[in-house]
């Protein structure tokens, strides 16, 4: 049964993060599931005691039975550091970043741009090199951390719109090179088979007759 409530008011309240920690595909696939689904609204680490309140009050739950555990998994404000000159420039850490938070390109050394990195860790597993560290910051003021959730959210939602244009583009791509050939395509294919055949004949009476 839905909750009164939209994925996109509950979607203001969460950390925008993007890391998956809750077991959605980003902040705003776990505010749908909140909304629709009922799931559970403790799944956000990364928000703290403080998301688990907000979206209690939104979907009119009572958080209580929910606070001591949040209090010891909630996780601190995070960033990622690049050690540059361990870099080897493999590109998988940008593949990674669900913001656009990291600039680099193939064999270069890759660097974190610190004011839009959302501190989710989804660089960190697949650097081959082990040359990402995660490093606990201070928390911004709450205005200063609500502008860098949208700015978050922005980001996040740019990348998946260019990601989708991109498999959109390389299915049309695909589609058009595996078009059944036309009859006259067909009927070259077949005439350059049989001058393929002719002239096989034609090496074979050579050494036969040789």
């Amino acid at each position: 049964m839905s909750r009164k409530v939209t994925p996109e008011q509950i979607d203001k309240v969460l950390p925008q993060t993007q890391c998956g920690e809750c077991g959605y595909n980003g902040c705003l696939p776990y505010a749908a599931a909140l909304a629709h689904d009922n799931a559970a609204i403790d799944l956000c680490p990364p928000g703290g005691v403080k998301t688990l309140q907000a979206i209690a009050r939104l979907v009119n739950e009572n958080p209580q039975p929910y606070l001591a555990d949040m209090a010891k998994k909630a996780k601190p404000k995070m960033l990622a550091v690049i050690r540059e000159d361990e870099c080897i420039g493999c590109t998988k850490c940008i593949d990674a970043c669900p913001v656009d938070a990291i600039l680099g390109s193939g064999k270069y050394m890759h660097t974190v741009i610190a004011a839009e990195c959302t501190g989710c860790e989804l660089c960190v597993a697949p650097c081959p090199v082990d040359c990402i560290d995660m490093l606990v910051v201070d928390d911004l003021p709450e205005a200063d951390r609500v502008s860098q959730a949208d700015n978050a959210r922005m980001r996040f939602n740019a990348r998946e719109q260019r990601l989708g244009n991109k498999s959109a583009t390389l299915k049309k791509e695909h589609a058009s090179s595996a078009v059944e050939p036309t009859v006259a395509d067909k009927k070259v294919l077949i005439e350059a088979a049989v001058l393929r055949a002719k002239l096989k004949k034609q090496q074979q009476r050579g050494i036969t007759s040789g």
